[in-house]
């Protein structure tokens, strides 16, 4: 039986998260974490051995609808836990769509997965932009709707929002991932923010004050200037928590991982999962993580995105 097995770079959020939703700026690093997803030809549908009707698994199930496959065997195997802030959704559904597109030989460029996985992300939360799913296919890192130098990687638009997504270089830098153990789910608290935000000027000043940051990180991020960066993600990381969207086992991994470093924010949804921190202490950072209830991860970026791992 043919297979083939793909694989997708998890991400962190440097800069701009909840406000990227409503088209402002965001800078995502992809790390050395990744989501593998193996696909064979089966006489049934198949999730790591078992039968599965894809219920619980939306994502998956756009996917395969998308190219009528209705019997398959889907193995997967991760190194980012679910619900942690790392877009493990993400890289599942471009890992997914890669392996799917090469067992039935329907070749495809990174703008036909971005779509695809940025489809099945929004088919499965119903809100959110293209910044998890760029960064997975991509890889490396992008910025999104941030003046560049070169020409846009891929631009889409939805209910009157628009992301250019445009790849960023970015210089060799220590950061530490500090994982709260609280899953979050992303859907709800993007929602819980426009909702804040509709009924709230002040929480839509907030979002914009998030992308003036975005756009002054993003700068420093390219100057290699590590503490005016630290500065900007310490202060994102407090508009943040203003929204209503981070938590007090959030901000304990934060307030203390601040403390040897250069600054520290919650990334992703938040509501749990993880926070970041740029450092040139990382086993000091990762000690005061463990000691105050979180689990450590030093991550590389500068990954590649999307790879077919293999085939037969």
């Amino acid at each position: 039986m043919r297979s083939a097995t793909a694989s997708a770079p998890g991400k962190f959020v440097v800069l701009g998260e909840h406000a990227v939703v409503y088209g402002k700026p965001a800078v995502v690093l992809a790390i050395d974490r990744r989501f593998r997803c193996t696909v064979t030809e089966s006489s049934r549908l198949l999730l790591n051995g078992m039968p599965d009707d894809l219920s619980l698994h939306p994502h998956m199930r756009y996917i395969l609808g998308e190219h009528e496959v209705h019997s398959i065997s889907i193995g997967t195997d991760s190194d980012l836990p679910s619900g942690s802030g790392l877009g493990s959704s993400a890289a599942l559904s471009a890992a997914l769509s890669c392996a799917v597109r090469t067992l039935i030989g329907k070749p495809a460029d990174e703008k036909d997965i971005i779509d695809e996985a940025y489809e099945a992300e929004f088919s499965a939360q119903g809100i959110g932009s293209p910044m998890d799913t760029s960064a997975s296919v991509h890889g490396r890192g992008i910025t999104v709707n941030i003046p560049s130098d070169g020409d846009p990687l891929w631009t889409i638009e939805r209910n009157g929002n628009k992301w250019e997504v445009c790849d960023i270089h970015a210089p060799e830098m220590t950061f530490v991932v500090g994982y709260t153990g609280i899953k979050a789910l992303t859907g709800p608290l993007v929602e819980k923010v426009r909702r804040y935000k509709d009924r709230n000027r002040f929480a839509k000043d907030i979002v914009d004050e998030i992308g003036s940051i975005t756009l002054d990180g993003t700068d420093a991020l390219r100057r290699n200037d590590r503490v005016r960066l630290g500065e900007l993600m310490t202060a994102d990381h407090k508009l943040l928590s203003i929204l209503g969207v981070s938590g007090p086992e959030l901000n304990r991994l934060v307030d203390a991982a601040a403390e040897c470093s250069y600054g520290a924010k919650l990334t992703g949804a938040g509501g749990g999962g993880s926070m970041i921190a740029l450092t040139d202490e990382p086993e000091k950072v990762c000690e005061t993580i463990r000691l105050h209830g979180g689990t450590p991860m030093i991550v590389k970026t500068g990954v590649p995105g999307v790879t077919v791992d293999k085939t037969s």
